[in-house]
């Protein structure tokens, strides 16, 4: 058993439960930015968690020559679920590349040219914690514009839907 890579796993399923979710919003309210938020929209913050995966994991730590996630280029949650297709692929790049090394102290490099060493486990914890930060605040975001959000906690698929 792997861990880490069912805990992300699990990460997934909640995700789409949102993602869902989402696809029962007007388009334009899944893109719209609310001045409450500090202008940020679902989408926005759907592109703010797929980045930090992305830097973190795959830029940072793995060196791969990952692009940030371009808003422009992201107006539907389909857009938004092929964006997580490829940070899932980082994602599980990083735990095959750190597997039974995770508290192994590395080096991770700054865009500002500064450093700092952590261990594969913080950064994975980092980015995971981060998704559900977010994934409340999309949330309320959508309680905000109207609809009212499914349950999003970890679902465990072993209990037949009942929260972990």
């Amino acid at each position: 058993m792997d861990g880490l890579k069912n805990q992300y796993d699990w990460i997934r399923m909640t995700r789409e439960v949102l993602f869902t979710y989402c696809e029962s919003l007007a388009p334009s309210d899944y893109v719209k930015e609310l001045e409450s938020f500090g202008g940020d929209s679902i989408r926005n913050l759907h592109a703010h968690v797929a980045d930090c995966y992305r830097t973190w994991l795959g830029i940072m730590t793995l060196g791969k020559p990952i692009t940030h996630v371009q808003l422009e280029s992201v107006q539907t949650v389909q857009d938004m679920r092929k964006i997580f297709k490829e940070t899932d692929e980082v994602v599980y790049d990083f735990l095959d590349e750190f597997k039974g090394k995770w508290d192994q102290a590395i080096h991770v490099d700054f865009s500002d040219d500064n450093s700092a060493k952590t261990t594969p486990l913080w950064l994975v914890t980092h980015t995971m914690t981060h998704e559900f930060h977010h994934k409340g605040q999309i949330v309320k975001i959508g309680r905000q514009l109207g609809y009212v959000p499914p349950d999003t906690d970890l679902l465990d698929p072993r209990s037949e839907g009942e929260n972990l």
